[in-house]
């Protein structure tokens, strides 16, 4: 009877991949359990499940509960508070979001930026020669996905467009969500969809800036010494530092990174980014100026 319960948990989670944030809470557990020095088989053991179980959970493949989270972070020693209370928040059955309706139409990658985003508590944005998503006009968008290598048919780029324009609305919601974005005076200048296409993006992107919760730094071309980043980098943050995500948009799709060391290099990346950028002011000043340029 046990082997049969198995067999149909294992079959209905394969038939559910898991969401982003069921893999990353994985991922978290994975790593309090390999800090303690617990083979998977070990771990089992102590919280009383069954080996293929833990397998399924730390896959991110099986629901937990909030109160088996505490009994696996009790067991792996971890006494950080903060860090247990953000990954009981993530417990629970796949909850599906707005973002969902897309999982036919979009690349994986695409929909798990979006989820991301949802739960974030900060956002960071780093980019040299694209205009942050999150601040792009709709006609920019497709401007730009009309350039896409393989080239997309028109119902593709209008989802993609649509699916883009639809996730800024985390800037505009109830608890807002701090957003800073260090973008270089190229992408300001690549002229997608022509010159009216892109002066429209320009004076969006001043009024965006006009957000007390959105911040738009520019790095000019006379400085010489910002970190030449090759891909957009997106720094999505958790509930605790833990919990942070980097992802980085590169013509293959999407990349999510969490190790520690990886999170730490980004965050470093940008600061030096930042460092190079004019103020908001300044830099909603020389938006407008490129704007009239046009």
């Amino acid at each position: 009877m046990e082997y049969l319960r198995e067999w149909r948990w294992v079959r209905v989670a394969r038939a559910m991949p898991p969401t982003l944030r069921q893999r990353r809470l994985a991922a978290e557990l994975r790593k309090l359990r390999e800090r303690a020095g617990l083979t998977s088989t070990m771990a089992a053991t102590c919280v009383g499940v069954q080996q293929a179980r833990m397998s399924m959970i730390e896959a991110g493949r099986y629901a937990v509960s909030a109160d088996r989270v505490r009994a696996m972070a009790n067991s792996y020693s971890c006494d950080d508070a903060a860090l247990v209370d953000a990954m009981t928040e993530m417990t629970g059955g796949r909850e599906r979001g707005w973002w969902d309706e897309y999982r036919e139409l979009l690349p994986a990658g695409l929909i798990e930026v979006a989820e991301c985003e949802h739960w974030a508590t900060s956002v960071r944005v780093g980019v040299v020669v694209s205009v942050p998503g999150l601040v792009q006009t709709l006609e920019h968008a497709r401007a730009m996905f009309r350039q896409s290598v393989p080239q997309l048919r028109p119902h593709e780029i209008e989802h993609r467009a649509s699916f883009r324009v639809k996730r800024q609305a985390v800037l505009f919601r109830e608890v807002t969500l701090p957003y800073t974005a260090i973008v270089h005076e190229a992408a300001l200048r690549m002229r997608f969809g022509g010159p009216e296409v892109t002066r429209a993006q320009l004076l969006h992107m001043a009024a965006m800036m006009e957000q007390d919760n959105v911040t738009i730094r520019v790095i000019p071309f006379e400085r010489q010494d910002f970190p030449a980043a090759g891909q957009p980098i997106t720094y999505v943050a958790g509930q605790v530092p833990q919990l942070d995500t980097v992802v980085l948009d590169s013509d293959h799709g999407c990349d999510f990174l969490d190790a520690e060391a990886q999170l730490a290099r980004y965050r470093s990346v940008l600061d030096r980014m930042e460092s190079c950028a004019l103020s908001p002011a300044q830099s909603r000043d020389f938006v407008h100026k490129i704007a009239r340029s046009l």
